[in-house]
């Protein structure tokens, strides 16, 4: 992978943000959700901002910070961050009434002085537990493109706005893939930052010790914008004296169940990146992540469990009831058995170091399918997404998601996976890409 690319650079959604007047702004924010179909507008959006508050808020970051990295740029929250006035609901009917909001959440404060403003909020599945965008309270959210097929989870509204052309940055969560799959839906970028950083610390959780925070934009430009905005100040990253090293893994070769069409563009695309196909490479670290599925899914919904069993008998009925049985379940799940799940945790992070010692990223597709229609949301295939992503979200590693067209106008996308969130690795590969 290097940084020569020959594609004309796709313009910066940020740049004609910029541009406009803090009432202008405003009113193409209004006016782009009111545009909306009144499905997508009722299944991504939670709260909205008014257009004063809009207004004052590009009137700000002017006049505070003209020149922040990320001055003028509106953008949506997923509803599991906490905004100062705005209710909190996790894709949910009841959280807002139990769980008053705390106030701004580090993820706004960092926006905010990087000179971003806060447009509103975005739904998601209920508490972030989902990977194809289904909410029964507030409706299955469509793709903006395809609105016979969903725009995927759990971030779903984020992915849908950026899709839609309503702002150009949208903020989401990644426990098990909610970044990178809707972005691979949507055919949008996506980051997957780390578990544990400040960023997501506050944000309601689902699972702790998996959960990120991350983000979408509508093209490279505005992905590395964004990314050094957001990458944790400080440590810049370093610039590699050799070429950057890394391979390529077939969704087959983890049992994905993958769409042929998809197989082939994500291979295309991953070798456009320098990543090569390298058994001796990868046969080790493809051995560490058996069972990874069953561990994310065990580690996932026992420590969901947790967050919500003082809750999940007094509002029963007013959970999704997939979600409830989730995580009702997983309360009868053996210690044993969480005992195995942390401790295959533990081998898929020590083969993703093995591999690190000699590489410097790893490709693999982000969705083993187009983006689907509801009668394609089977237990199979979130099996099949997470064979994809589980082994990412074991090792607790950064993500950068790259879309890859389909002839059909669909998307594919592809997890660009490196050691470290500040890796000039992710700088590389969005250069190639723009």
């Amino acid at each position: 992978m290097d940084t020569n690319g020959t594609k004309t650079p796709v313009p910066s959604g940020y740049h004609s943000w910029r541009n406009l007047a803090p009432a202008e702004a405003a009113r193409r924010i209004l006016d782009g959700v009111a545009g909306l179909g009144p499905p997508l507008r009722r299944a991504a959006i939670a709260w909205l901002a008014t257009e004063r508050d809009l207004v004052a808020g590009f009137g700000r970051a002017w006049i505070s910070d003209p020149q922040g990295p990320l001055s003028g740029v509106p953008y949506f929250l997923k509803d599991l961050f906490d905004a100062a006035d705005a209710p909190t609901g996790a894709g949910s009917t009841f959280l807002s009434r139990i769980r008053p909001s705390r106030g701004d959440a580090a993820m706004v404060h960092r926006l905010r002085d990087a000179g971003a403003v806060f447009a509103g909020k975005t739904q998601l599945v209920e508490f972030a537990s989902g990977l194809t965008g289904e909410n029964p309270h507030f409706g299955d959210c469509p793709h903006p493109n395809f609105p016979d097929r969903l725009s995927g989870g759990s971030s779903s509204g984020s992915a849908a706005m950026v899709a839609a052309g309503v702002v150009p940055l949208a903020i989401g969560t990644d426990t098990g893939g909610s970044v990178r799959v809707p972005a691979a839906f949507c055919g949008l970028y996506g980051f997957r930052l780390t578990p544990g950083e400040p960023l997501i610390a506050d944000a309601f959780p689902l699972s702790p010790t998996m959960d990120t925070a991350g983000w979408f934009n509508a093209s490279a430009t505005d992905m590395l914008s964004t990314w050094r905005a957001l990458v944790e100040p400080g440590h810049p990253a370093a610039t590699p004296a050799r070429r950057l090293r890394g391979c390529y893994l077939r969704g087959a070769q983890l049992g994905a169940g993958m769409d042929q069409e998809i197989e082939s563009a994500c291979a295309d695309a991953a070798r456009a990146l320098g990543a090569v196909s390298d058994p001796s490479a990868t046969h080790a670290l493809l051995e560490s992540w058996k069972g990874s599925v069953d561990a994310y899914v065990t580690i996932g919904m026992t420590e969901a469990h947790h967050v919500h069993r003082g809750w999940l008998e007094s509002h029963r009925s007013e959970y999704d009831p997939l979600i409830w049985e989730r995580f009702r379940n997983a309360g009868d799940t053996s210690s044993d058995l969480i005992e195995e799940a942390h401790h295959r945790r533990h081998i898929v992070a020590s083969g993703w170091a093995h591999y690190f010692a000699d590489h410097d990223f790893l490709v693999l597709p982000a969705a083993p399918c187009p983006a689907p229609r509801k009668s394609d949301c089977t237990p199979a295939l979130r099996r099949n997404i997470l064979a994809l992503s589980a082994p990412a979200s074991l090792g607790g590693l950064p993500c950068l998601s790259l879309p890859v067209p389909l002839e059909s106008g669909l998307t594919a996308g592809l997890q660009v996976v490196a050691p470290a969130a500040n890796s000039p690795v992710f700088e590389a590969a969005l250069a190639a890409d723009m």
